[in-house]
């Protein structure tokens, strides 16, 4: 079957092509084409501050999975309890399959009983933040924590997400938000995060993967750093480890790949993330650490937001709401920054499906093969399109994207989610066909 699935993939091309003739003759059949499977995901279900149509955006970006975010909710999932209220909500209005990271915070870290609770009611892992994630019921951890963490779900086998940002030269940090620089320039943010924030938290984590080797204390844990944007030191950390055989993976994300700081206009808040966006130098490094096989897969770090809450108006980059639109996004931007590095149709299943898709445990999912759900998109990728306000792509919500503006390569013509059609050319399913997935 692994045979099938690599002779299958180069065809994709043309088989996009056949088989939208395929489901516009009978939508009912599900057809095969490449899946996708998104790792890391804010899903946002009952924010204080939006409630957005994820499910329908990601269909729409040929996205089948994903799994939600333990903050930016409130109550955080940090509890079974407030777990089953973030199922009870999803249950019948997702569009596409979702699974749920539990969070691992002071709180609950030394309380393994809370944990495995949490583990047994069927979170797929859980995830942390080293640094203030801005969310008042997620505080940060530090590695006693996240020690502590790994050894409940050493028992589980399943992975530990983290944030991996320490915060350094603090009194430096709070000059820059004093107003010591213009807080409208892009330069001024980059200042209050800079790699070595990356660095000390990745060298702090490695004092504890080093545990999760074979034969060693927490062997079965594993520990995925989420969102890297420091492709020196950081990723250098990190190939250590791995060859020292801990049980560690990484990921980045789109736009760290697609955008430079030296090209973000001052004001323009659309572009503020964390870890942020660095300069064109960083990026081509992490690409080449991508295309060599240094970074294991890619998510989307999806995290919405109200115009207001951006500060558009405003320009303040200091106080602007964190966090990139992306998720319809994905895969075209993926495939039209990826193609002068020579990025194949492979590669994009393997950085958006297989590899995601094993780091979550869900092995009916990530592949083309006999009796895995019937999660599919279609997709023509040599069609070329202008995105804006009006492309059918673009599902219109109370959130704005950085890629708006840009042209793009590889437009969705389809989404399948075992085997129901959900999105299909600008239209969406009716009605909700999406299933909560729970470990077990």
């Amino acid at each position: 079957m692994d045979l099938l699935q690599g002779r299958l993939l180069p065809l994709l091309t043309l088989l996009a092509s056949f088989l939208f003739l395929l489901y516009i003759q009978d939508s009912s059949k599900p057809s095969q084409s490449g899946c996708s499977l998104l790792p890391h995901s804010h899903y946002w279900i009952a924010s204080k501050r939006i409630v957005t149509p994820l499910g329908i955006i990601s269909g729409a970006g040929g996205i089948t999975t994903l799994i939600d975010m333990p903050l930016n909710s409130f109550p955080s999932t940090i509890s079974t309890e407030t777990l089953k209220l973030k199922i009870e909500a999803a249950e019948k209005s997702i569009y596409v399959d979702v699974g749920f990271w539990g969070g691992l915070v002071p709180e609950n870290a030394f309380n393994a009983t809370a944990l495995e609770a949490l583990l047994n009611a069927g979170v797929l892992g859980l995830k942390s933040f080293m640094c203030p994630s801005g969310i008042d019921d997620f505080p940060m951890t530090d590695a006693t924590h996240i020690k502590a963490g790994l050894s409940v779900l050493a028992k589980y086998k399943r992975p530990l997400l983290v944030h991996s940002e320490i915060q350094q030269d603090v009194e430096s940090h709070l000059q820059v938000e004093d107003g010591g620089d213009d807080p409208q320039s892009y330069s001024t943010y980059l200042k209050t995060r800079p790699p070595s924030w990356e660095e000390a938290a990745i060298r702090e984590l490695l004092t504890v993967t080093k545990d999760t080797m074979i034969g060693g204390p927490v062997e079965g844990a594993h520990l995925h750093v989420v969102h890297l944007s420091d492709a020196i030191s950081s990723l250098d950390l990190i190939k250590e480890a791995k060859m020292r055989g801990d049980s560690i993976t990484v990921e980045t994300c789109p736009h760290y790949l697609a955008f430079a700081a030296e090209e973000i206009p001052d004001g323009d808040t659309r572009f503020k993330c964390a870890p942020p966006i660095r300069d064109a130098a960083n990026k081509e490094k992490l690409w080449k650490a991508l295309m060599e096989g240094h970074i294991d897969m890619l998510s989307s770090d999806h995290s919405p937001t109200v115009p207001e809450l951006k500060l558009l108006n405003d320009g303040n980059f200091l106080r602007a709401w964190g966090g990139i639109s992306s998720i319809q996004f994905v895969l075209p931007v993926t495939w039209s920054y990826g193609r002068k590095f020579g990025v194949t149709l492979e590669q994009l299943a393997l950085w958006w499906s297989e590899r995601p898709a094993k780091l979550a445990r869900q092995y009916l999912k990530g592949a083309i093969a006999i009796g895995n759900h019937a999660d599919i998109v279609v997709w023509e990728p040599e069609v070329e399109f202008d995105l804006d306000d009006d492309h059918p792509m673009y599902v219109k919500n109370p959130s704005i994207s950085a890629y708006l503006g840009k042209r793009l390569s590889g437009q969705v013509l389809a989404t399948f989610v075992r085997g129901n059609l959900v999105y299909k050319e600008g239209n969406h399913a009716p009605a909700a066909c999406g299933t909560p997935i729970l470990a077990t």
